[in-house]
């Protein structure tokens, strides 16, 4: 036996969020934001998005409510979890919330190509752009960070002690595009081609829920809703949508 149920919400929009948009929109080739990824905090917009998120949990009935939850360290993530009143769970704790915090959940290290936009890469290191366009998304590693199979290897361990510490539970996991995406890729067991294809075509809205099943907690994962933000619209909350670079296919 092992969880049944992984509900995997991204974080509300930040304002990593808002500089990226923006420096992309200007065609400037550095992002305008000057703190550690982890330390970027929600935008006024994703607080309204994590609040939103709290009144639908407040009104879902307990079957649908998580047994426990897990958390990316990042503050975005934590913000997130926070306004949105998610409790449950056990082991590394936040302050007055019972939600463990877990580095497994962060996003996506870019080393290197860290605060750069697409334009800012190809005009600062031309030679990781090329490499980037041979390997694509999946594999590509930049100096100092990840590439997508690295996190998956982090997210492939997590899985395996969900399954021993959350038997029979239903499991909340506060996190990222990149990680829900990942999440999809494993639990589904998607081919590197399937997975890039859905990179390429769709966006992980900011406060999003992605439900993936097993009601024995074994055997395949089954998706049960993906990028769902009905809870969002419901009270009239924005829906924020921050593409990143599509171009995710080798060639």
């Amino acid at each position: 036996m092992g969880a049944v149920e992984l509900v995997l919400i991204r974080h509300g929009e930040s304002e990593g969020n808002v500089a990226a948009s923006a420096a992309q929109e200007a065609g400037a080739e550095v992002i305008d934001v000057r703190l550690r990824d982890a330390d970027v905090p929600l935008s006024p917009t994703g607080r309204e998005q994590a609040l939103a998120l709290k009144e639908w949990l407040a009104t879902a009935p307990p079957s649908e409510s998580p047994d426990a939850v897990w958390c990316s360290p990042y503050l975005r993530a934590r913000q997130t979890a926070e306004l949105a009143g998610l409790q449950g769970g056990s082991g590394l704790l936040m302050e007055s919330a019972g939600i463990r915090i877990d580095e497994r959940l962060r996003d996506r290290e870019l080393g290197v190509l860290d605060m750069l936009t697409a334009r800012g890469v190809e005009a600062r290191f031309p030679a990781e752009a090329r490499r980037r366009e041979w390997l694509g998304k999946f594999y590509y590693r930049p100096p100092g960070g990840e590439s997508w199979t690295d996190v998956a290897l982090r997210l492939r361990s997590l899985l395996a002690e969900l399954d021993h510490v959350e038997d029979g539970h239903s499991v909340a996991l506060v996190c990222h595009d990149a990680v829900v995406m990942l999440f999809r890729y494993i639990c589904e067991g998607l081919t590197e081609e399937g997975l890039l294809a859905l990179a390429a075509s769709t966006t992980i809205l900011n406060c999003s829920v992605t439900r993936l099943v097993r009601p024995f907690g074994s055997g395949p994962w089954k998706l049960e809703s993906f990028n769902e933000v009905a809870h969002l619209k419901a009270v009239g909350a924005p829906v924020t949508e921050h593409r990143g670079d599509t171009d995710v296919l080798p060639h």
